[in-house]
């Protein structure tokens, strides 16, 4: 059912927030919505076709996970970390996936070896075409598939709200080139696997973080607005 003004009502979004929720958070992390963009629920509620007590709802869902935060007259914007969070995050990553690197090592078979160089040609490929939103998703689900050959799916859900966060520092504090993370350190973290060695594949991928973490320029991004129509027009949702 809809309204008189022809929007769907907040209870016809029941079927619909989780793919406007996605392809928000998808544009976040992908820095199509860079940090301190301004999220105002009329321009969305328009380019999405829902009442703005709709959007609100998924707003409120993204506050949720800090990917956006809410304020009073200031309304919804994407978040941008602060200098010390930026850190915590890459810290917290750090000593999570590396904590869980020796389940990883027990459970890891050929297709899980299979699907990580599958992921990090992509990536690579993704690099070389100088597409920027493929090589950030797809260094997220390096990360991500790595962590989950663990079988630790609790684990494998804080490591993924982890990625999307760590997504929103590297567009808040990274160079303008800097896409996802080096390939040939995801190259190293695979020969590491199939070498089973667990003191070399820890120091290798702590060795990663730091070198994200130092490429990191702490300076802050100014207020936008987006332009929604062309983000989100073809999304059918």
């Amino acid at each position: 059912m809809k309204s008189e003004t022809g929007l769907k009502t907040a209870s016809d979004l029941s079927d619909k927030d989780e793919p406007i929720y996605q392809a928000l958070m998808t544009a976040i992390v992908e820095h199509q919505l860079p940090p301190g963009s301004k999220l105002p629920e009329e321009a969305l509620s328009e380019v999405f076709g829902v009442s703005r007590t709709g959007i609100r709802k998924v707003l409120q869902r993204l506050a949720a996970v800090q990917m956006i935060t809410l304020t009073p007259k200031r309304g919804a914007q994407v978040a941008t970390p602060t200098v010390e969070e930026a850190q915590d995050i890459f810290r917290s990553r750090s000593l999570i996936e590396c904590a869980n690197l020796p389940e990883v090592l027990k459970h890891c078979q050929a297709p899980h070896l299979a699907a990580l160089e599958k992921l990090n040609l992509q990536e690579q490929q993704a690099h070389e075409n100088h597409d920027g939103a493929a090589a950030i998703r797809l260094s997220a689900a390096f990360h991500i598939q790595l962590q989950a050959i663990s079988g630790n799916q609790v684990l494998t859900e804080i490591v993924t709200r982890l990625t999307q966060r760590s997504s929103l520092v590297v567009a808040a504090y990274g160079a303008p080139w800097q896409q996802g993370c080096r390939c040939d350190d995801h190259d190293r973290l695979i020969v590491l696997l199939r070498e089973k060695s667990i003191t070399k594949l820890t120091g290798a991928l702590q060795h990663h973080f730091d070198h994200i973490v130092a490429s990191l320029r702490f300076e802050r991004s100014g207020e936008t607005l987006p332009d929604f129509s062309r983000l989100f027009a073809s999304k059918g949702v």
